[in-house]
């Protein structure tokens, strides 16, 4: 009896640990050559991310904490898989097939990233783990039941973090409903700083995202069901710029970017160019393509004084998401593509990390 207490209440600070609920978690490196990425099961984390930069000099480029405690006290989502359903669900509550699901509203009135106990707050199991060789990689999974945050149905859900190739990381994350249709909308949430995470903001990166309009949102950063063109406004990173110049052209009371971009050429499955971010320092660049219709670009404006990794403090704009996705709120937005997976259908969001040198 006494040895059942103790699973259930034990909640320790560092990793290799047994956390409240009684599931294991861990860190699991895969590793090529000079390239290695950390993954915790705790919301299949991206904890760290090492790279040389043009002096061959090893810099951890993604924002993350020291220990269990503090990625379970997180309100930053720093390296997670969110989900059911990332970004925004306006009144927190939808319709679907005549039935209204009330959702566990975590921003004021609306849910976001899936609700207080999304996929970022549970331990995942490790499937498979190979760290290097030829392909190192990670599979992790998730079984989401029935009513979970207020959604409908079970959800199997995986994530396979794996280096294909010298300084590439893929990221393939696949759901599968079963009895009920419900809502996925899964989005890999680390904050990258090229510079490496502790070296300040990314006011001076240079940033290209292929998109030509956005969809613009109202005070509660609820999608209003519109489609603006970027066109000679601060959203427009057609072309490469620094980021410091257009955020200051953001409307009042603007603390950075926040918002969906539509993915021009957008074509089911098929994986298309999405950014690139470019650190003039240190010479690192950082090519994104994925499978879908948008991306949301977010700089990191709410972080205030979080101490992060080996206590460096972050602050706002320390640095940038890249969330690739579906649209915000497309639950409440018949014009926008679906995120609804149906009984024995799947969900399959493919992301791709090129990682270079420009001298």
């Amino acid at each position: 009896m006494s040895s059942i207490l103790m699973l259930c209440f034990v909640i320790v600070l560092g990793f290799g640990v047994i956390i409240a609920n009684g599931d294991g978690v861990d860190i699991y490196e895969i590793k090529k050559g000079d390239f290695s990425v950390n993954i915790t099961n705790y919301g299949a984390r991206i904890v760290s991310v090492l790279l040389p930069d043009k002096n061959g000099k090893l810099a951890d480029v993604v924002l993350g904490y020291d220990t269990i405690k503090d990625y379970m006290n997180d309100t930053c989502y720093f390296g997670a898989i969110v989900g059911r359903v990332g970004n925004r669900i306006g009144g927190a509550k939808f319709t679907l097939n005549g039935t209204v699901y009330k959702l566990d509203s975590n921003e004021g009135t609306n849910m976001l990233h899936g609700g207080k106990k999304g996929f970022s707050q549970v331990a995942w199991k490790v499937k498979n783990h190979v760290k290097n060789g030829p392909s190192p990689s990670i599979t992790l999974t998730y079984h989401s039941v029935d009513g979970e945050e207020g959604f409908p149905g079970d959800v199997l859900t995986s994530v396979t973090y794996a280096i294909i190739e010298p300084y590439k990381l893929s990221v393939k994350m696949k759901a599968r409903a079963s009895k009920k249709a419900t809502p996925v909308n899964l989005a890999q949430h680390s904050y990258w700083n090229l510079g490496g995470h502790n070296t300040g903001n990314i006011l001076s990166d240079e940033l290209q995202i292929f998109a030509s309009h956005i969809t613009p949102v109202d005070k509660k950063l609820i999608p209003t069901g519109k489609f603006v063109s970027v066109k000679a406004t601060p959203y427009d990173f057609l072309e490469p710029r620094v980021i410091k110049g257009p955020i200051k052209e953001l409307p009042n009371g603007s603390r950075g970017y926040d918002i969906n971009y539509v993915v021009d050429g957008h074509n089911g499955l098929k994986m298309k160019p999405i950014a690139v971010v470019y650190n003039k320092k240190s010479g690192r660049v950082m090519k994104l393509s994925a499978n879908t219709p948008g991306v949301q670009l977010y700089t990191g404006n709410y972080i205030n004084d979080v101490r992060g990794k080996n206590g460096y403090v972050y602050k706002p704009h320390a640095a940038l998401c890249l969330e690739t996705q579906g649209f915000p709120d497309s639950v409440n937005h018949p014009n926008f593509p679906s995120q609804i997976v149906y009984p024995g259908k799947s969900y399959r969001h493919y992301m791709m990390f090129t990682f270079s040198i420009k001298k």
